[in-house]
């Protein structure tokens, strides 16, 4: 008989983790193409660099302001406001910043596709740089799986 599925808020699992943000999964299917999960980053914080190798990630911003910084150097970004929606292509290294010194951000994350949910990196110019089994970039030179 088919049913309704439910994770509740406090049956949130630990997430693929980049430094600065706490990912709680909710959902993975077969084979982990399909991911979706909460994002929290505190007040005030900023994350480690990071890209989500051949996966689109879709998300909504539930609570709080984000700024994604990306781009050469890290010199572009955009702001996103309580309601929005956003898509971060493959490949895209970026890293979320909460502006706000009041109020933790919260995301809701759609993560599509295969290989790698989180590869952190140490810079924007990291991006294609191959990475360990835990998702740590290794410092070798390589092009993502």
């Amino acid at each position: 008989m088919k049913k309704i599925d439910i994770v509740r808020s406090s049956e949130l699992k630990a997430g693929y983790s980049t430094p600065g943000i706490v990912r709680e999964k909710a959902f993975e299917s077969m084979h982990r193409y399909i991911i979706i999960s909460r994002t929290r980053v505190a007040c005030g914080a900023v994350s480690d660099w990071h890209h989500h190798g051949t996966r689109h990630l879709y998300g909504f911003l539930e609570a709080g302001r984000m700024r994604l910084e990306h781009g050469e150097k890290g010199g572009s970004a955009v702001e996103v406001g309580r309601g929005d929606f956003f898509h971060i292509p493959p490949r895209l290294v970026h890293r979320d910043v909460n502006p706000d010194k009041e109020q933790e951000l919260v995301v809701v994350n759609i993560l599509v596709g295969k290989g790698d949910p989180v590869i952190n990196v140490k810079s924007p110019k990291q991006g294609l740089r191959s990475k360990n089994p835990t998702g740590e970039n290794d410092g070798s030179k390589g092009v993502l799986e």
